[in-house]
């Protein structure tokens, strides 16, 4: 390979510098060494990489793309030194992290600007799921952290989860859907001849999830909670929405939120991961989501009051 880290650390610093003795300078090596590494690297590339202003060192069309990119490079090295170095102190060169699809992700930009400023370096990905996909990403490993997760963890074993709280869920209907004047409480008959609207689960391997209305029913699935809340709101259908998104809009005249029969039950939320994973990312992650604060903050300010469980451990 004709380039090298640290031919590019020699260009960076003659352009910075504006001298080939300068840079000599600057890189603590004798001015002639610095002009033969450089009419090296242009003999080897077959193109000129500076030309002469005066006393300056300007560089050409050609030197100037290999300096922008190479940069880049020099970067890039630098990032993975610090992973590096973090990984060997016990910080995640990376952390993943599973969203349930009905918790506002945005709401966790404030947490995740804590952790840069504390802890810089691990690199965050945050990921949306459905259902069953929250345990999904656990068990495949698609994931390293799961908030939200949605009741009872798959069959199986090799993950810990704690409790995370409650969430209520409730009907709702455009105010201009066929439902919105009918008597309540609305039998599932009285629902069933009306469109659904879901969500996809976003399971890969396990066994994909339902919840809500009984199957059979003529449905549109769509790819987002947003996605389902603008559905309903359009009359495309009807369904199941947090109580306090369901709320808001219909206190704003964009929903009606209906009472049926057979009310869904209230869904148990839970923070999981793998039980072998001890990285400090995830530990930081799970101390500070653990709380009751932010349980309100996610879930809603009525839930997870009861005194929960110690953490269980799937083995």
């Amino acid at each position: 390979m004709k380039l090298t880290l640290e031919a590019l650390q020699l260009l960076d610093a003659i352009d910075l510098r504006g001298s080939f003795a300068a840079a000599a300078d600057e890189l603590h090596r004798v001015p002639s060494a610095v002009t033969h590494a450089v009419r090296r690297l242009e003999q080897d590339l077959g193109v000129a990489l500076f030309a002469r202003a005066g006393r300056r060192a300007v560089p050409t069309a050609a030197g100037r793309a290999l300096l922008e990119e190479g940069r880049h490079l020099l970067r890039a090295a630098g990032e993975l030194e610090c992973r590096v170095r973090r990984v060997a102190t016990g910080w995640e060169s990376a952390l993943t992290i599973a969203v349930d699809a009905t918790i506002d992700t945005a709401l966790l930009f404030p947490l995740l600007a804590d952790f840069d400023r504390e802890n810089g370096g691990t690199r965050l990905r945050l990921t949306c799921e459905v259902l069953g996909g929250g345990w999904d990403a656990i068990v495949t490993g698609r994931a390293d952290l799961a908030v939200g997760a949605p009741g009872e963890p798959p069959p199986g074993g090799g993950w810990t989860l704690r409790p995370f709280g409650t969430l209520e869920f409730v009907f709702a209907v455009a105010p201009g859907h066929p439902l919105a004047a009918a008597a309540e409480p609305l039998a599932l008959q009285r629902v069933a001849p009306h469109r659904v609207i879901v969500l996809a689960d976003t399971s890969r391997q396990l066994l994909a999830r339902t919840a809500g209305l009984a199957s059979g029913a003529d449905t549109l699935t769509v790819a987002t909670a947003a996605d389902k809340l603008a559905a309903i709101r359009a009359g495309l259908g009807v369904g199941h929405l947090p109580r306090a998104l369901a709320e808001q809009h219909a206190a704003s005249g964009g929903l009606v939120i209906k009472r049926l029969a057979e009310r869904m039950p209230p869904v148990t939320r839970h923070l999981a991961w793998r039980t072998e994973h001890e990285g400090k990312a995830l530990a930081w992650f799970v101390a500070r989501l653990d709380t009751p604060s932010w349980r309100r903050r996610l879930l809603g300010p009525d839930k997870g009051r009861a005194p929960r469980p110690a953490a269980a451990r799937h083995a």
